[in-house]
Order: C-alpha cells, then sequence, then structure tokens
C-alpha cells in the first residue's frame, strides 16, 4: 500500500475519537500514513494529531471552514489528497461522512466502499469488510481502481493510543464557487429521555415486527426493571420511536449495569452504542445473528414468548 490519508474531525474543540480509530486501522492496513484537520483555528489540533499517530497532517485553516458545508470539504480533502499523493482515503462513517465521502470519491473517479468495519492490503489492492442484509453476512470487497475512498463504522477499531513522530503543514483550498455555506446548527427539543443515565436498558429492534408491540411488550420490562426503552435504527428510521431512544454510532452511547437487546440482530453501528454495558442479555430467534457476540447471556427464541414472561417474573419477583 502506498499512501493513506486520514480525514481528521473535530467537535466541540477536539478531534472526535473516530478519528484515532481510523489510526489504528490506517497503520493496520500499513504504508504511509497522512492526515488533514479541517476548519478554523485549528493548528493545535492538528499538531496533537500529528503527534497520536496521524503522521504529516495538512491544515486546511480557513474561516471559510469554521463550520461543515459539503462543498468547502470536498474542496479541502481533494487539495489534501493531491498534496499527500494519497492512494486510499480514510473518512468516519458519520454524518459528515455520509455526506462529503461520496462527493470526494466521484471527484476523484476512485473506488467507494461505506460502513466498512476492516479493511487489509492484499498484493497493493485494498481489501474491505462490511455487513450486508442487516448484519446477518460479511462481504468482503476487492477495490482495482487506482485509489480509494472508504468510509469507516466507528467503534470498529480500538482508538490508537500511543504516539509517533509527525509534522503539520498548511494546506492552501480554493474556496471560490463555493455555494453552501453554513447557516445554523438546530438543536432537538428534549424528550425527558436520558438512556445514558439509566442502569437498565430494554431496547427493541426490527424483530419487534410493529410499533404497537414496543409499549405492549418492551416498555413494560423497561418499567419492572426500573430501566429505560431503547431502540435500533432501523427502529427511529421507519419512525416507530422517536430519535431519543436510539441506540448507537448516530443516537445514544449507553453504559448500563444491564442492557437487554430484543430482537437486535447486532449491526455494528449498534454494538457501538451499547458493548461497554456492564451485563448484556440477547433475546432473538436467529442463533446467527452478531448480537451474540457481545452477549454475556444470549436467548435463542422467539421474543414475545420470552419477554413477556420475564416481565411477569420480575413483577413476581418485586411482590
Amino acid at each position: 500500500m502506498g499512501t493513506i490519508l486520514i480525514v481528521a474531525e473535530t467537535q466541540n474543540g477536539a478531534i472526535r475519537e473516530t478519528s484515532y480509530e481510523l489510526v489504528t486501522l490506517a497503520q493496520q492496513i500499513g504504508g504511509t500514513v497522512k492526515s488533514v484537520v479541517i476548519g478554523s483555528g485549528v493548528g493545535d489540533l492538528a499538531s496533537e494529531f500529528a503527534g497520536k499517530g496521524g503522521g504529516e497532517t495538512f491544515v486546511a485553516d480557513d474561516a471559510g471552514l469554521s463550520n461543515y458545508n459539503v462543498e468547502g470539504w470536498n474542496k479541502a480533502i481533494r487539495a489534501a489528497v493531491d498534496a499527500a499523493g494519497a492512494d486510499l482515503v480514510l473518512i468516519s462513517n458519520t454524518p459528515l461522512g455520509w455526506d462529503v465521502a461520496p462527493r470526494v470519491a466521484a471527484g476523484l473517479d476512485a473506488a467507494f466502499v461505506s460502513d466498512c468495519f476492516d479493511a487489509k492490503d492484499e498484493g497493493g489492492k485494498v481489501v474491505c469488510h462490511r455487513r450486508v442484509f442487516n448484519g446477518k453476512l460479511d462481504a468482503q470487497l476487492t477495490c482495482n481502481a487506482d485509489k480509494t475512498v472508504l468510509t469507516v463504522q466507528p467503534g470498529a477499531k480500538e482508538p490508537f493510543s500511543g504516539s509517533g513522530d509527525g509534522s503539520t503543514s498548511a494546506l492552501s483550498v480554493d474556496l471560490s464557487g463555493v455555494r453552501a455555506k453554513f447557516v445554523e446548527t438546530k438543536q432537538a427539543e428534549s424528550t425527558g429521555i436520558d438512556l445514558t443515565k439509566a442502569d437498565v436498558v430494554v431496547s427493541g429492534g426490527r424483530g419487534v415486527g410493529d410499533p404497537e408491540k414496543f409499549p405492549e411488550v418492551i416498555q413494560p420490562l423497561a418499567e419492572a426493571l426500573g430501566g429505560a426503552m431503547g431502540a435500533s435504527r432501523p427502529v427511529v428510521d421507519a419512525g416507530w420511536l422517536p430519535h431519543a431512544h436510539q441506540v448507537g454510532s448516530s443516537g445514544q452511547v449507553v453504559t448500563p449495569k444491564l442492557y437487554i437487546a430484543c430482537g437486535i440482530s447486532g449491526a455494528i453501528q449498534h454494538l457501538v452504542g451499547m458493548k461497554a454495558s456492564n451485563y448484556i442479555i440477547a433475546i432473538n430467534k436467529d442463533a446467527d445473528a452478531p448480537i451474540f457476540e457481545v452477549a454475556d447471556l444470549g436467548v435463542v427464541a422467539d421474543l414475545f414468548e420470552v419477554v413477556p414472561a420475564l416481565t411477569d417474573a420480575v413483577k413476581a419477583a418485586k411482590g
């Protein structure tokens, strides 16, 4: 593998942990690691990242990049690819990555693979691994293009915690012609649900079947245990529950004493949000569901038989 360019993200004045996960993956793949940090007043952050595995780090520091917009970031990343002579571009599979990565790949006429959880170099070609069919199968894809752009699932790798020789250099970005501009960030109204503070979280997935089953089956168990009700991303995307209930990389990261996953297959983005729980119980009729890989206790059964019985047992035990 030649040169790998890591696109580091910042949030609340710091480099996001997902960017250090990209460092781990880049070192696993092998080759020369370089990075780019984009924003305004990000010189110190770039220096920090360069010294923690980012290698030669380009600093795209411009007032026009102080807030994310897809056209500006596309230009900055393209400029960094040229400056680095990069063969492979790694971007976190975050909302920012979902937006900009396909545009970068199209502009470079590069191969593009999203949602990767692993990648390696085989004979100079990038071989990527991603889950398909709602996490039931793993796909292996070999990229034959001269350049490749990957988005990588947050949590797929441990964040790099070491140090390394790195340097920074200014990157000039021509922002002329950029039509998109940042307007404002809107914060969703609080619903009073804070899964991050719950000692017990009972979550339902697409296997619950329909939205009416959540208040009938999932919520009673959560209430009996004195906990909160969560959900997987497909449930929220379908409009069955508000986003405040979502557990995962694009929802809330929870670390309760007890996490019960009901009808959740276990896509990586969900596992990221709950795998640090103290004790995990998974209930799923699919014995091959990935959720069982992180569960302390797995129950292969129909959730509509197990969960109500468990709710009744909890109530009886509490008197």
